[in-house]
């Protein structure tokens, strides 16, 4: 690891404990913070998160969170009834910037986020999480608030991988050697899920960004940004948005303006290997651009399952598109304007 990394490790590393909520508050002086949650069939989740962000960081005269915005792709189970239910506003994202047809991905989502929020400060979360903590939006956001140079901070965790009734454990007990409240799951297995983090995206990032090697949660969809830094940054559309996000982010602010978080452990819902595959060729191919800003000869994944035939190949389009920054969006510019 680069020394000057190193040093960034110590200076730019910190825990959500570290700022306690009122401390937050009391920083504000008038910067307002939006939360976004890009929602695709996730029922069973988005009350919760909701519920906890409204009533841990939005009560009171003097709220740590001032916008909550559910944004839902497509939903067709009832991810947007029960996130209206629990309290957030929820924007369909076809009903964003309708003159521009929207493509799926999580990354279309958070850009056309922008236009719909007025946050200074923007900060992320994934609507699947389970066992969700209000830390993960006050870590992040915390130093924004308290520290002016800086810019962008990734929640870090541990991240198991497995589901299942909490284990029977003794306070203060806990598995990942992570203190008292934080207790395994059956059949859990510690530090085995960010798959496509270990194999795909700390190798390429080690490889040609050395200077974000020491981001444990590169591709964590928890993190906040200041709206001026996010602004001026292009979007991928699909899987790739995290990383393109982050070394783009370098490149433009610098890594002393970079922190993480840790806030804990993360859950949520696990996807299969071919999801995985999917996922791994679109951050791979956000890298490429990054590192040429070429072009892929034939940007499709080629995946395999067996059928009565034997192995039959399916056949993918990789994500080759992005949104340019949004501040060269002229509705974007006419709502600053106004």
């Amino acid at each position: 690891m680069l020394q000057e990394v190193e040093r960034w490790l110590d200076r730019r590393s910190w825990s959500a404990a570290d700022r306690p909520v009122d401390r937050l508050v009391a920083a504000k002086k008038g910067a307002q913070v939006s939360v976004v949650l890009p929602a695709l069939n996730e029922e069973a989740t988005v009350g919760r998160i909701v519920s906890v962000i409204r009533h841990e960081l939005m009560a009171g005269p003097v709220p740590l969170v001032d916008e909550l915005v559910v944004i839902d792709s497509g939903s067709t189970d009832r991810t947007g009834a029960v996130a209206a239910a629990a309290g957030a506003r929820v924007v369909h994202r076809d009903d964003i910037l309708p003159g521009l047809p929207a493509v799926p991905g999580k990354g279309e989502v958070l850009w056309r986020s922008l236009l719909v929020t007025s946050g200074d400060i923007v900060c992320f979360v994934d609507a699947d999480l389970r066992d969700f903590s209000a830390a993960f939006v006050s870590g992040t956001v915390g130093p924004l608030l308290t520290d002016p140079d800086v810019q962008f901070v990734k929640a870090m965790y541990d991240r198991p991988l497995g589901d299942g009734p909490l284990a029977d454990r003794p306070p203060g007990e806990g598995p990942l050697g992570d203190g008292p409240g934080r207790t395994r799951r059956a059949g859990e297995l510690p530090g085995q899920g960010g798959r496509v983090t270990e194999l795909v995206a700390r190798p390429l990032l080690n490889l040609h960004w050395p200077l974000l090697a020491g981001f444990v949660q590169p591709l964590g969809g928890e993190y906040a940004v200041r709206r001026s830094l996010l602004e001026r940054l292009p979007f991928p559309v699909g899987y790739g948005v995290e990383l393109g996000l982050l070394v783009d982010a370098l490149h433009t602010v610098g890594l002393d303006a970079l922190g993480q978080v840790d806030v804990g452990v993360r859950r949520h819902r696990h996807q299969d290997g071919q999801a995985l595959g999917r996922m791994a060729a679109a951050i791979y191919r956000t890298a490429q651009l990054r590192l040429s800003r070429g072009h892929l000869v034939r940007p499709e994944l080629t995946q395999f399952v067996r059928g009565e035939a034997g192995f039959e190949p399916r056949t993918y389009a990789v994500d080759t598109e992005e949104r340019p920054p949004m501040r060269e969006i002229a509705e974007y510019e006419a709502r600053r304007a106004a």
